[in-house]
């Protein structure tokens, strides 16, 4: 019999010290990951950024090492790490080795930050217990005091935690380097890409502060620096450029209340910059700093806020059409640039790696906040709340105009083929057992024809492509879906189709299960038309049904070159190789040789013997890399790279001399 497992009294243990966050960093982090050490960055920085926008320093300087150490440096008052009467014992405790510890809670005094990145007390412990190791420089009150760290210890070697020597220069400040640790994160390698992001948003919602970036390469140290006079408004101008449609608006103000009558008041301060534009749109939300990747109740706000005044304006002046439908959200998003930095002194994050807020009064202060502005902007300027209004009403009309758009090519690409619902000249075959059942795409009336008469009807189908089909390669979906032969093609495959377009994607039905044939067969003419007719319809199928070839239901028919008869017995040779080998055999007999005809000039036995019987005719499967070729190919001789296409016809021309139309 098995033993169970006991599980006891003593079963239950706690995770202490620096194991706290050395075993578990993605509670801390949210991630062990690269996601988790660039969070633990932040969390460095975020203290440095505080103490400026308390009005002590004026410039940081990060520093990223070709070791990926990382270093932060600004001129703050310095971290106290000396004795703490209060809660006797020495500060770098409570600091670097104390969770939910730090300068960030309310003290007797009031307040240390009115506005704080950093709230929980977590992220310079967090860092130092996940740090391979940390060596901490603090200038205060006269005195440099330095610390080293390992793996979580304390390793300055001294009675009281830290060394210190007398400081005679007048600036303060606080720097930290430290190597994040390959047993606690599986990925260190934070790219340069990660600094130059975060700091130059943190310049965004940090005016006058200045961010010092030095990236260490083979050659020395490259610096970037960020700096925005006038914070979020000079992002909106540059994100704009010269494609505005009105000037730029900027809206501050603050409030106070709370979340629920049983929660404390706090304070929040407001601050909004937005324009609108035809050709560009952003939004982007911060709040005590910390970029909101996922928004929250800032982006609530705006959504409910520019719909209610915009939709309020057209409403007043007239500018809906009789019965027509209100505004959404993204017929604004469209042509807004919108960038929110607020500040509040309780902040209730979705959780540690604040991308994400959730207060209730931020939402409802905010949005109160937006529609006054938006209200007093359109009375004010009427011209530009004209502009607006005109090209919000673009944006929705035009949405409108391509949902129906898509809903109309969904119908027309869905539903079984029936009287209703037929494709022209369409010949299908009579079995249903999808394993058995071949389709047939030829080229023209004249090879539907023959191809028709020379098959197995049962289970041979015969799809006729009418004229030359469109190039799917470079052509929008809105053109390619307009295009009956594609259109009608993808209704007699049944499949749907695989669109990647962001724009498009409710068009994405693929479905393989719903595919009505075992193959898919390209059967053209062995002539210069035929290979051009034949490329298209790979270049199609591997565009908008990519899947049909990676799980190989694509051919293409070999046809036959020459036909070669002797005694009223017809042989077949489907290149020049083949050909010789059967005049070697008809040697010293008399025959004759005929360059084979079009499909539609083929007589049905020839059709069925050459192309169609699965006994005798060849097949050759399409593999991915052969579609991909194709249309790299087909890109090089009928896309926009000109210069490509001359260098491939002088090297390579003289191959195809024979096919040339040259008199």
């Amino acid at each position: 019999m098995k033993k169970a497992n006991q599980y006891g009294n003593e079963s239950i243990s706690a995770l202490k010290g620096a194991d706290r966050v050395r075993k578990r960093p993605g509670v801390i982090f949210g991630s062990d990951g690269l996601d988790g050490c660039q969070h633990a960055v932040f969390e460095i920085l975020s203290n440095s950024i505080d103490e400026a926008r308390e009005g002590y320093g004026s410039e940081i300087t990060v520093t990223r090492f070709a070791d990926y150490s990382i270093e932060v440096e600004d001129h703050g008052r310095g971290i106290p790490v000396d004795f703490n009467p209060n809660e006797k014992r020495y500060n770098w405790e409570l600091v670097f080795c104390e969770l939910y510890a730090g300068g960030k809670y309310k003290t007797n005094d009031g307040e240390n930050y009115e506005f704080s990145l950093g709230l929980n007390g977590l992220g310079t412990c967090a860092t130092q217990y996940s740090s391979e190791y940390m060596d901490v420089m603090v200038r205060r009150d006269g005195t440099e005091y330095t610390l080293h760290f390992e793996k979580g210890e304390n390793q300055t070697g001294t009675k009281t935690g830290f060394k210190k020597k007398k400081y005679d220069g007048k600036d303060t400040g606080t720097m930290i380097r430290w190597r994040p640790d390959l047993e606690v994160f599986t990925d260190i390698s934070i790219p340069e890409s990660y600094y130059l992001d975060v700091l130059k948003r943190q310049a965004v919602v940090n005016p006058h502060l200045k961010f010092i970036f030095r990236n260490q390469t083979e050659t020395g140290f490259t610096t970037t620096e960020f700096c925005y006079e006038n914070g979020i408004t000079d992002y909106v101008a540059e994100i704009a450029e010269d494609r505005a449609l009105t000037s730029i608006q900027s809206l501050s103000g603050e409030r106070r209340g709370r979340d629920r009558a049983d929660k404390p008041e706090y304070k929040v301060r407001l601050n909004c910059a937005f324009c609108f534009s035809s050709s560009v749109s952003r939004l982007e939300y911060y709040h005590n700093s910390s970029w909101l990747e996922y928004g929250g109740a800032p982006d609530k706000a705006v959504r409910s806020a520019f719909v209610y005044a915009i939709d309020a304006y057209l409403k007043q002046n007239g500018k809906y059409n009789k019965n027509e439908s209100r505004i959404s959200f993204q017929d604004v998003s469209d042509s807004l640039i919108l960038v929110t930095s607020c500040f509040s002194t309780y902040t209730s994050y979705e959780n540690q790696t604040k991308k994400a807020i959730t207060n209730k009064f931020i939402q409802e202060a905010m949005t109160e906040f937006l529609r006054s502005g938006l209200e007093i902007y359109f009375i004010e300027n009427k011209a530009e709340a004209d502009k607006i209004a005109e090209q919000i009403l673009i944006n929705k009309r035009s949405r409108e105009q391509a949902e129906k758009a898509r809903l109309n090519i969904r119908k027309k690409l869905s539903g079984s083929i029936d009287v209703a619902n037929r494709v022209q000249k369409f010949v299908d075959c009579r079995t249903r057992d999808v394993s058995r059942r071949e389709l047939y795409i030829v080229e023209g009336d004249s090879a539907l024809g023959s191809c028709k008469q020379g098959r197995d009807s049962e289970f041979q189908a015969i799809m006729p492509i009418r004229g030359k089909i469109l190039n799917c390669l470079k052509a929008d979906y809105d053109k390619i879906f307009k295009n009956d032969i594609i259109t009608d093609l993808l209704k007699v495959l049944g499949c749907g189709v695989e669109v990647k377009s962001k724009a498009s994607k409710d068009l994405s039905t693929f479905d393989l299960n719903n595919l009505r044939w075992n193959k898919v067969i390209i059967c053209t003419d062995a002539d210069v038309d035929g290979f051009q007719i034949r490329t298209l319809v790979l270049t199609m199928l591997y565009r908008l049904v990519p899947t049909l070839i990676e799980e190989g239901y694509v051919y293409i028919a070999e046809s036959p070159l020459y036909e070669i008869t002797c005694k009223n017995k017809s042989y077949f040779a489907f290149d020049e190789s083949e050909k010789a080998d059967i005049l070697k055999e008809l040697a010293g007999k008399k025959y004759t040789i005929q360059r084979s005809k079009g499909l539609g000039e083929n007589e049905a036995d020839m059709m069925w013997e050459t192309t169609m019987n699965p006994e005798s005719r060849r097949l050759i499967r399409v593999l991915p890399e052969d579609a991909a070729a194709t249309s790299e190919m087909f890109d090089l001789l009928l896309g926009e790279n000109l210069s490509g296409r001359k260098e491939y016809i002088a090297e390579n021309g003289w191959q195809y001399l024979e096919f040339a139309d040259i008199s």
